[in-house]
């Protein structure tokens, strides 16, 4: 596990071109360490927000100031995927000391429109921290967003040994885990392990706009679990498919010949062979899943699970995680959901096989309801 140092090895001042949730964040992990930085976004409020919250000196109250912005050693561009090789290859221009990268979610499109303008490539590179929240905005930022997450970054073959070191730097600052690729396979990987997770989200979800609301009523945690990030910004995910398109796209033909595949299936279920083909379809659904690294790395581990009826009242969530703490359990994951109609929750734990009988009959000595 990656751990945020206390000295950070970046060298400033920084300079953070766009102040939403990930620029704001990174701006915090660095003040933390004492690092130099400062903000600048197209949203003068946004801007002053993050000044406000500590994520650096906003360059609009610091020019009305009349005080001196330093020449910044680093650029982080920050900002939404459509405008990113633009400011990119303005930093660049103005700033022609300073290491520039940024963070978007797309890097081939990035690296050949920055390309194409002529800029200086040697101080470039493309990164992508793998983290955010379901919120947005600096309010939303966090010094810590980044501990133990992967950032990704993408040299191109102009790339100069000084930018890759400062990206690697600020990775390390901000208690991230560092992985190298080229800028098309990073765009190949994200489109099937974060953009196409999205677009089946989403489009799982369209289904429910005209349910009857007492049909949704019987919704358990499994179409909560699939459309959670269904939830999330359409304006950035239009920027994100257009700018990856070719490679999400190829990932939908492959889901598409699943589907076609199960529909051929489904339509005649009682023909020879119909219910070994769909057998086979979930039991590759299966080894898929099973292929998701764990918690700590690695293959995933099998956990048992027992889940705990809580009454719906402040501090029992609490109370019960205080008490396996007190058993001596280490609570591997935890899911809740609320039992459709009734004062209760659903505490749905996993924990090493080892101890789960050992668990559950704790539990129910302290007056807890357990299912195992």
């Amino acid at each position: 596990m990656s751990v945020v140092p206390t000295i950070a090895t970046s060298t400033g001042p920084v300079l953070v071109v766009g102040s939403g949730l990930l620029g704001a964040s990174i701006g915090l992990g660095l003040r933390h360490l004492g690092v130099d930085v400062h903000v600048r976004d197209s949203s003068p409020t946004t801007e002053a927000v993050a000044q406000d919250i500590g994520a650096g000196r906003s360059v609009r109250a610091a020019r009305a100031a009349h005080e001196e912005v330093p020449e910044p050693a680093l650029v982080v561009v920050a900002a939404p995927p459509d405008v990113v090789a633009e400011l990119v290859v303005e930093a660049l221009a103005e700033h022609t000391d300073a290491v520039v990268l940024d963070i978007a979610s797309v890097k081939g499109p990035i690296l050949d429109a920055v390309r194409a303008a002529g800029a200086d490539l040697t101080r470039y590179v493309g990164t992508h921290p793998m983290a955010g929240r379901e919120k947005s905005g600096p309010v939303a930022a966090r010094g810590e967003l980044f501990t133990s997450m992967p950032w990704v970054i993408c040299p191109g073959p102009e790339t100069g040994a000084r930018a890759v070191a400062a990206a690697k730097n600020l990775a390390v600052d901000l208690g991230a885990t560092i992985t190298v690729m080229e800028p098309v396979e990073h765009d190949e990987t994200v489109a099937l392990i974060s953009h196409l997770p999205q677009v089946m989200s989403s489009l799982l979800a369209s289904r429910l706009q005209e349910t009857p609301p007492h049909h949704l009523s019987l919704a358990g945690q499994g179409l909560r679990d699939t459309t959670r990030i269904a939830g999330s910004d359409p304006g950035l995910w239009v920027q994100i498919l257009s700018a990856n398109a070719r490679p999400v796209v190829a990932s939908l033909h492959e889901v598409r010949e699943d589907i076609d595949r199960l529909i051929a299936t489904l339509e005649n279920p009682e023909a020879s062979g119909a219910r070994l083909d769909i057998a086979q379809l979930m039991a590759e659904g299966n080894a898929g899943q099973a292929r998701i690294p764990g918690k700590h790395g690695g293959a995933p581990r099998a956990f048992a699970t027992l889940t705990v009826a809580v009454d719906d009242t402040p501090g029992q969530i609490a109370r019960l995680l205080t008490e396996i703490g007190e058993i001596g359990v280490n609570l591997e994951d935890m899911r809740l959901e609320h039992s459709p109609g009734q004062p209760v929750g659903l505490v749905t734990a996993s924990v090493e096989p080892s101890r789960h009988a050992e668990l559950v009959d704790e539990l129910q000595q302290r007056g807890w309801k357990v299912v195992q």
